[in-house]
């Protein structure tokens, strides 16, 4: 049996990305530290948290994204993206399980199930397989007919639609529904598509917008999407929506370059262990700690990106974009709603944010990236501009 599994792990060691698996990884170790602080300056706040239960958690999702990673490097992209049928199945029954069994998170959308204790937020798992998904209808298109051509560009304009309208009407995760819209926006960029589409398509968007705010859009939505650039007119007290957002500005500049001690920290609030973890960092490890987590999220973009890049293949470019404008847009949103510039739509920090089903599923997603460099290459490269 150990003979066996040398040669294995020696091939997977020598063909696999272990650069894009360490960067990941290390940035993850990294957030158990900062979760733990996190959670140990709002305990000490009077917060009731379990630090210890918390680390546990996060360590055990390492574990398990780790075990994913390895699992879709070897699990070829192309094998899922021939299973696209039995792909979006999963991603209805997932939004169809939203609707009877989920509960609302701590930005008031519906985007949580929860059993034996155990959360899964879908939108994260239903988030990679769309870039499969639309990496393979992307290169269908280009192959059997003109990608630039009205037909091709509603077929994939439709399916971004479905998937962004069910994510918005079935669990008001808005956030959600925005990464899947970059994503999209990324890999028809990638693909070729000429710029006019794109101009046309933000015409079309900004007719929708007025549509989309009278009759979709729930009031704290609304509210949420304002409060960056009208913070007195939605919340004149500062103790409403835009709370969270103050404690986050505050926190941050507490750190200055090197931060303070996790017993004296200056702020306590919720989502300092999850979406505002980037504060936290910059609470507990000043304005070093925050140019270390974006330079190590910088440096994985552009691995994912350069691996895409040399990759030979249009699927496997596709696929490799998809994940590094998905990890770009967590990155910008995140960091935009930790110093006040962005909405607070619930967007995880990649790799950093406490949470199991946003480390799984981000370490599956790279896992694909690695499974670009992991196949063997062409003998030429095949672009199919």
């Amino acid at each position: 049996m150990l003979k066996k599994i040398k040669p294995l792990a020696k091939t997977y060691f020598e063909r696999a990305d272990i650069l894009l698996l360490s960067l990941c990884t290390i940035l993850a170790v990294f957030s158990v530290f900062m979760v733990y602080r996190a959670a140990l300056g709002m305990q000490n706040a009077g917060v009731n948290i379990e630090p210890n239960k918390i680390v546990i958690v996060q360590i055990m999702s390492i574990m398990i994204g780790i075990v994913a990673y390895v699992i879709f490097t070897i699990l070829d992209a192309d094998i899922l993206g021939e299973q696209w049928k039995l792909l979006c199945i999963i991603n209805v029954l997932l939004l169809v399980a939203l609707v009877i069994f989920g509960e609302e998170g701590d930005t008031g959308a519906k985007s949580w199930i929860r059993f034996a204790g155990i959360g899964v937020q879908p939108s994260e798992i239903i988030k990679v397989f769309y870039i499969v998904i639309s990496a393979k209808q992307m290169v269908h298109l280009k192959e059997h007919s003109n990608i630039n051509s009205f037909w091709s560009v509603v077929q994939m304009a439709v399916h971004f639609g479905i998937v962004f309208a069910l994510i918005v009407f079935v669990s008001d995760d808005l956030g959600s529904a925005m990464i899947i819209m970059f994503i999209f926006l990324i890999m028809l960029f990638c693909l070729g598509v000429k710029m006019y589409w794109f101009v046309l398509g933000g015409a079309a968007i900004a007719a929708v917008i007025p549509l989309m705010w009278n009759f979709f859009l729930a009031d704290y939505q609304k509210k949420r999407l304002i409060a960056p650039y009208a913070p007195d007119v939605v919340d004149s007290s500062g103790y409403g929506i835009t709370w969270q957002t103050n404690q986050s500005k505050l926190t941050l500049a507490s750190g200055r370059l090197t931060g303070v001690d996790a017993y004296h920290t200056y702020t306590s609030f919720t989502g300092k262990h999850t979406d505002f973890i980037f504060s936290t960092v910059g609470e507990q490890l000043g304005m070093l700690g925050c140019m270390f987590v974006m330079a190590m999220l910088v440096l994985i973009i552009i691995r994912c990106a350069r691996i895409g890049l040399k990759s030979g293949r249009m699927f496997d470019m596709l696929i490799c974009m998809g994940v590094a404008a998905a990890l770009t847009f967590q990155t910008f949103i995140n960091i935009g709603m930790c110093i006040g510039i962005t909405p607070v739509i619930g967007i995880t920090l990649p790799f950093m944010s406490y949470g199991g089903s946003s480390m799984v599923t981000l370490y599956g997603a790279a896992g694909l990236v690695s499974g670009v460099k992991f196949k063997p290459k062409p003998e030429r490269f095949t672009m199919l501009y």
